[in-house]
């Protein structure tokens, strides 16, 4: 009887077992270290008769169903939960093979920036006309030219004036005043204007200066 008691042990131990099933095994085994080393080794003769005999049996046989059905109770839904837990999260093999993802291409280098084509850049500004003029050095009220002429465009009028009487150069079309330079005596001023083709005039603002003859015309074509 107590053979068959140890045969169940391994059984029971491969279970997962928590308090229920410790209590049961507990009791399951001491009762048969009781059978095998307290009676079987002391007495020979035990259980001595059926009766006896049956008694042990009995009792074996509940204490074994005992210790059963705590293993199935307490580690039969979590080892199932278990099992399924792993089935969740082992990944489904679909048999094909994962697609590879292509190396991104290298960028071939980059060769040197071509400059601006000739017709995309801006067309470059005409250079400025740059005229002189000088009042009569000696006091008399007139210019050292009455004609000028120049490019359209930018004109830059440089006007000196060494007379003793202060001048300026006044730049018109018509009545209208496009530009002049102060009124002074002595040193060299200019006037800069951005002037169509046409005939324009310059002459000295000051009173009675322009009348007196400090007058001329500027060409521009």
């Amino acid at each position: 009887m107590h053979g068959a008691a140890l045969t169940f042990l391994p059984i029971l131990a491969a279970e997962k077992s928590k308090t229920p099933f410790y209590i049961a095994g507990g009791v399951l085994v001491a009762w048969a270290l009781i059978l095998s080393l307290a009676l079987g080794l002391r007495r020979p003769g035990f259980p001595g008769n059926l009766a006896g005999e049956r008694v042990v049996i009995a009792i074996s046989v509940v204490l074994v169903l005992a210790a059963v059905s705590a293993a199935v109770l307490t580690a039969g839904t979590p080892a199932k939960a278990g099992s399924e837990g792993a089935a969740s999260t082992q990944p489904a093999s679909t048999g094909a093979t994962a697609p590879s993802t292509p190396a991104p291409s290298t960028p071939a280098p980059a060769g040197p920036t071509a400059g601006p084509s000739p017709s995309s850049s801006p067309a470059a500004a005409p250079p400025a006309s740059a005229l002189k003029l000088a009042a009569n050095p000696s006091g008399a009220l007139s210019y050292d030219t009455k004609q000028l002429s120049a490019k359209a465009g930018k004109v830059a009028i440089a006007f000196t004036n060494a007379s003793p009487l202060e001048h300026d150069v006044t730049i018109a079309q018509g009545s209208t005043v496009l530009g002049a330079t102060p009124v002074f005596q002595s040193g060299t001023k200019t006037v800069t204007l951005s002037l169509k083709p046409g005939t324009y005039t310059f002459y000295c603002s000051v009173p009675g200066h322009r009348q007196a003859g400090m007058e001329g015309t500027l060409s521009v074509s």
